[in-house]
């Protein structure tokens, strides 16, 4: 079987960001595990505000290329920053523009590429509870609006700022081993899908 294709998504585009530091961890982690593993920049797809005379006027070519990203991956794994106790207007959007395309070049369209992707969620934050209270609603809305499939397993790194060494690596191994657990879980049920799918 081929092996388990999986994006990996900060929610977070600053330079220095915690989140995405995060991200590469668990990155480093899904290709140990022998996944396919492509990291998202969402700022480099250049997607304006979601607006439906913007989409009108005609589908800007990052919402085909999130469309094109979902249509070819089997799972994602999203490293959610908090703001005001909720999720990052930059997920959110990415989000709202990747359901928009409809079908065309052989690819579904945007909400069926979405439906069915398996998600994985981790934060991190500098305080305490290290950005948890984003991935509640975060969990919701992929679920319940978009048919996506999250599992269970999520690790918030709290006090972040102070988690990481000079190499970029989480210090903690308690902490390293929870990215790969939520991973682990991913990768595995991703894996169990592409199985009873038919050829």
């Amino acid at each position: 079987m081929a092996a388990v294709r999986v994006m990996v998504v900060p929610g977070s585009a600053r330079t220095g960001s915690l989140n995405r530091k995060l991200a590469a961890q668990a990155a480093q982690a899904a290709r140990a595990r022998g996944a396919e593993v492509t990291e998202v920049d969402l700022r480099a797809l250049n997607l304006p505000v979601y607006d439906g005379d913007i989409e009108a006027a005609g589908m800007p070519d990052g919402a085909r290329e999130l469309r094109r990203l979902f249509a070819t991956h089997d799972a994602m794994i999203v490293v959610a920053p908090e703001y005001n106790a909720f999720v990052t207007p930059l997920l959110v959007n990415s989000f709202d523009w990747a359901s928009r395309p409809d079908p065309e070049d052989g690819l579904p369209s945007g909400l069926a590429s979405i439906a069915g992707t398996v998600v994985g969620l981790l934060s991190a934050s500098p305080g305490p509870v290290g950005g948890m209270r984003a991935l509640i609603p975060l969990r919701s809305f992929l679920s319940m609006s978009l048919a996506m499939l999250v599992v269970p397993q999520t690790f918030s790194l709290g006090k972040a700022n102070e988690a990481f060494g000079a190499d970029g690596r989480l210090i903690d191994p308690a902490q390293q081993k929870a990215v790969e657990r939520v991973v682990a879980a991913v990768l595995d049920t991703a894996a169990a899908l592409k199985a009873q799918a038919p050829a």
